[in-house]
């Protein structure tokens, strides 16, 4: 098991998979926006940049999955960008269970002054909503407790990628 997943995060294929999941996490979040006309919050825009992380993390492993300084790039990133995507998922879920008038989100992203994204793709990255309203739910789960399982998985599995790929240097070669 182990060196088939040695062998797994030296391909391309692994890492297409991974770009391939988060694109259709991005493609989801733009048909419930733009299709089905769900105005996305806040924290969902800043979800929306933990799910392009790890879609860039996958296209950056993909390039050269062999070169270890690349493999390990795309790697921190993806782990940088699962952490992060459950802290907010699971933020959005409190504010979702939890709701009063002291645990609310902003109204406005917090994009720094040289990064604008709201103003330079506000169809992408503007958002609209209120954080503690559910306004769509799959199984009686709502979108960010989705999210939570689904950074939840990535961050999992990122976990047992770099130790079997730190394995690889220790033991077996």
């Amino acid at each position: 098991m182990i060196e088939f997943l040695r062998h797994l995060v030296t391909t391309r294929l692994a890492w297409g998979l991974l770009a391939a999941s988060a694109l259709f996490l991005e493609l989801c979040a733009l048909f419930f926006q733009h299709v089905l006309g769900l105005q996305p919050c806040v924290m969902c825009i800043y979800e929306r940049l933990a799910v392009l992380g790890v879609l860039c993390a996958g296209l950056l492993g993909m390039a050269a999955p062999q070169k270890w300084y690349i493999r390990w790039g795309a790697m921190l990133l993806w782990g940088y960008s699962s952490l992060k995507g459950l802290q907010l998922a699971l933020k959005h879920v409190d504010y979702q269970m939890n709701p009063s008038p002291f645990n609310v989100c902003s109204p406005y992203a917090d994009f720094p002054s040289w990064l604008p994204l709201d103003q330079w793709l506000p169809w992408l990255f503007l958002p609209s909503g209120d954080c503690g309203e559910i306004t769509w739910q799959f199984l009686s789960f709502s979108m960010p407790q989705w999210l939570v399982a689904f950074f939840a998985a990535y961050l999992l599995v990122f976990i047992v990628i770099a130790i079997v790929d730190l394995i690889k240097r220790r033991c077996c070669n």
